[in-house]
């Protein structure tokens, strides 16, 4: 990924700065299901790819953790059907 994105699991967040913006993907997590709730990218840094690669990331991390998810965010859910080597994960 071109973002240097973190994983900050006690917030159940995932976050990149970009040109000093914040672009975050919260979420919940229970029963194994991890519901993107939010994916967020300031105006100012948007067409980049950066909510993308924020879902993406996420992604990867359901599935490395055996998780289903369900995503709430239309953004993510739009991701999902756009990307089907991660329609799997989908409850």
């Amino acid at each position: 990924m071109p973002f240097d994105i973190q994983h900050d699991h006690a917030a159940c967040r995932f976050r990149a700065t970009v040109d000093g913006e914040a672009c975050v993907l919260d979420y919940t997590e229970s029963g194994g299901v991890m519901m993107i709730a939010h994916t967020g990218v300031p105006s100012r840094v948007g067409g980049r790819g950066i909510a993308g690669a924020l879902v993406q990331a996420a992604l990867d991390e359901a599935r490395e953790r055996g998780w289903k998810v369900r995503p709430v965010c239309s953004y993510a859910a739009v991701w999902m059907q756009r990307h089907p080597e991660y329609l799997e994960l989908r409850v």
